[in-house]
């Protein structure tokens, strides 16, 4: 589990909250249920700019092997977005490119159905206006790898994915997450993280790319 905050108060009242968890088990002997869940808010002048939920569950057959199927399903909103909710299930497969001690480089191929409600039906491409929901199915190309580095004094980690439509050219995304982590203790890493989001399909006044530049720690029970 990891927590990032920020506040400030004066002239400019400022408020940023980021929560993640992560964990997995094994609900059979072959299978790995895997989950994500994030938070986060962010309000600038008491006027809230952010708050969203992202909710990632997997569930893999044979994770040891150097080529396993999984499936997915995705739950999230986005204030900023004007997503009221948006869901996607789907499966795929995932190749082990490194595994060497903590060291760790995955591919994954997928396809996906995703249903999107949004809360404003004015898009930034005119052909999707006064749709308040849009389905599409997904191919989507995923790169994740951990890496310890300088005798385990660095982390590197980094999250990449690109998320076309398969029906319609105009309506694709991308994320690209990449962290750092200095471990001062056993249980306590220091840490700085950069998210770059974007989506080509956007409310109108809405611009289709975002950045985060996040510091804070992360706390490990083990």
């Amino acid at each position: 589990m990891s927590l990032t905050g920020f506040y400030q108060r004066g002239n400019v009242e400022t408020v940023i909250f980021r929560a993640k968890s992560d964990f997995s088990f094994k609900p059979w002997k072959k299978w790995v249920f895997k989950n994500q869940n994030s938070y986060v808010f962010q309000e600038f002048g008491k006027e809230k700019a952010d708050e969203d939920i992202l909710s990632l569950n997997f569930l893999y057959l044979n994770p040891e092997q150097k080529i396993y199927p999984f499936v997915l399903g995705f739950v999230s909103t986005n204030y900023r977005r004007a997503i009221d909710l948006r869901y996607l299930f789907g499966a795929g497969v995932t190749f082990q490119i490194l595994e060497k001690e903590k060291d760790w480089l995955k591919l994954s191929l997928s396809s996906e159905y995703e249903n999107t409600n949004f809360s404003n039906t004015d898009f930034n491409y005119n052909n999707y206006d006064g749709m308040e929901s849009i389905n599409t199915f997904r191919g989507t190309i995923w790169v994740n790898g951990k890496y310890y580095l300088f005798k385990e004094k660095l982390i590197f980690n980094h999250e990449i994915y690109f998320q076309p439509s398969l029906a319609q050219s105009d309506n694709f995304r991308w994320q690209g997450d990449v962290g750092l982590e200095f471990p001062v203790w056993k249980f306590l890493n220091l840490k700085v993280n950069y998210r770059h989001t974007f989506e080509s399909l956007v409310i109108g006044d809405q611009k289709q790319e975002d950045r985060f530049l996040t510091f804070g720690f992360t706390l490990k029970s083990f």
